[in-house]
């Protein structure tokens, strides 16, 4: 993608000997070897030469605890649904903005920075983005990086952490009310994840999570509508934090459910992750699964830039500051060859 205020790196087309006996080619050799992508980030490529081990998958061991808290979570944001129509319209504008903020933290952060490599911060923003992440509360850093880059690589496997093959509800949230299996344990374990451990504000976060999400996710949401404008306590509650953290869990977990299950696959059919607007709406930019699959070094995660996309926007204006830079792009050399090599058809060029 050509920009006039900052660098952007662009990822080539395949050799044309790839291209070659299409399917076949892919089943069989991994993706960074049939494309020029980032080189110093493997980790999350899909690998197809992993097959699952056969035999009966070991008995789910729930985690009482998560089952629990889920549910008192999900019971508040109900209450909270029915306090929106007499709640201040500042703290409905608080919730609205700190949602936002968190689900930039999840896309523009951990997910499109520290998981795929797919742009470089300055050092500002990635504080912001930690800061933003930690109002996310969704495992720190460290954490949620190597879980979703197993995810990619063994994808829709016992290895991935939320495998869609085994139904919408576990995919959803039911992989965190449970015992990880086994497979997810030992191909985390193998995952290079130096540059995280590298990085000292990822390290800091870490150490520092439990008081950090309690602050940032519970406390202050809660605090500032009813200290600074005098909204009751209850609806600061259920409101503006329960409610509010409700429901970006639930707009990122779509991406690992609904995105894999319902949508079109114009750039790989031999995967499951599809395009989805309405994930994409929730999530701000997340949606376009089946290309973030094709392309996950892609710091759009999708084809069409802005569109239905705020967190490739946020990245851009960040880029037009200064604070962002070296954004990777898919040329559309590569992009055309994906689409005609593994495209179900569906892609609107017909």
């Amino acid at each position: 993608m050509a920009s006039s205020y900052t660098t952007t790196t662009t990822i080539t087309a395949p050799p044309s000997g790839s291209l070659q006996n299409g399917r076949e080619k892919q089943k069989t050799v991994p993706l960074y070897l049939e494309e020029d992508i980032r080189p110093e980030m493997k980790e999350d490529i899909y690998d197809p030469s992993y097959q699952d081990e056969e035999g009966a998958p070991p008995k789910l061991e729930y985690v009482w605890r998560n089952i629990i808290l889920m549910a008192l979570l999900h019971l508040g944001a109900l209450y909270g649904l029915v306090l929106v129509p007499s709640s201040k319209v500042y703290t409905l504008l608080w919730a609205f903005v700190y949602y936002v903020i968190s689900i930039e933290g999840i896309g523009a952060g951990v997910h499109r920075l520290w998981s795929h490599r797919t742009y470089k911060a300055r050092l500002p923003l990635r504080v912001f983005l930690i800061i933003a992440n930690t109002m996310a509360f969704q495992n720190d850093v460290y954490e949620w990086a190597r879980d979703h880059r197993v995810h990619h690589k063994f994808t829709e496997t016992h290895a991935d952490p939320h495998n869609s093959r085994r139904g919408f509800f576990f995919s959803h949230v039911g992989w965190l009310l449970v015992r990880k299996h086994p497979a997810v344990k030992e191909k985390g374990g193998k995952l290079d994840m130096s540059d995280l451990k590298a990085e000292k504000l990822v390290m800091f976060q870490r150490r520092y999570y439990k008081p950090g999400i309690l602050l940032m996710c519970f406390i202050l949401p809660t605090l500032v509508p009813w200290y600074f404008w005098g909204e009751t306590f209850l609806h600061s509650l259920y409101v503006a934090t329960l409610l509010r953290y409700a429901m970006v869990l639930n707009a990122t977990w779509l991406v690992n459910s609904a995105a894999h299950l319902y949508g079109n696959r114009p750039y790989d059919k031999n995967i499951d992750p599809r395009e989805n607007a309405l994930v994409s709406m929730g999530s701000l930019g997340e949606g376009f699964h089946n290309y973030h699959h094709a392309f996950p070094y892609d710091y759009s995660a999708s084809e069409y830039r802005w569109h239905i996309n705020f967190t490739t926007f946020f990245i851009d204006c960040m880029a037009a500051l200064g604070l962002a830079y070296d954004r990777k792009r898919v040329s559309k050399a590569a992009l055309w060859a994906r689409i005609k090599r593994t495209g179900d058809g569906s892609h609107k060029s017909g």
